[in-house]
């Protein structure tokens, strides 16, 4: 790779790294074709872009970059994968769905708007994290919730009461 070629792929990576808030680093060597291959496709279904990208390249453009990777970086080591995605626990998803048929991919780290998660334990945090439109619909089920009471009990004494006034019509 010539230098014009490294630069032209560091920019690339910069560009992706600045306009992306949910950033994965992961490990999925080891993995034989097949297994790539399906890690893929799941990733394509979920929303989630996965790159393959040289730790030096990546270390220059996190360097190059507005944005505080703080101990990230340390985590370049070995083989490299980024998982973007506009959901931030999209890739976390992935890769605990990927790993009920395999060891990989290890989560070496991940930054998630400006949080910096670091180690394979941290996962089960990382798929927790509710996205956008979880918690907007939790907080539309939890406005609805007391209209919902009201509207019940409201129908349910009116039910009774129009049958009090039936019965006393009767009598």
């Amino acid at each position: 790779m010539t230098r014009e070629e490294k630069s032209v792929a560091i920019n690339e990576i910069h560009d992706v790294l600045k306009s992306n808030k949910n950033i994965y680093l992961t490990d999925i060597s080891g993995l034989n074709a097949l297994e790539t291959s399906n890690l893929r496709r799941m990733c394509f279904k979920a929303g989630v872009k996965l790159s393959v990208v040289k730790n030096t390249l990546l270390e220059k453009a996190m360097e190059n970059s507005d944005k505080d990777f703080g101990d990230l970086r340390d985590s370049l080591k070995g083989n490299t994968s980024v998982m973007i995605a506009e959901v931030s626990n999209a890739p976390a998803k992935v890769i605990k769905n990927f790993r009920k048929k395999s060891e990989r991919p290890i989560l070496k780290g991940a930054m998630i708007e400006e949080d910096i998660y670091i180690g394979d334990d941290q996962l089960e945090i990382l798929f927790a994290i509710k996205s956008k439109e979880e918690l907007v619909g939790d907080i539309i089920m939890l406005l609805q919730s007391p209209a919902k009471n009201v509207i019940s009990a409201l129908s349910s004494s009116g039910g009774k009461l129009s049958g009090i006034l039936q019965t006393l019509s009767i009598k």
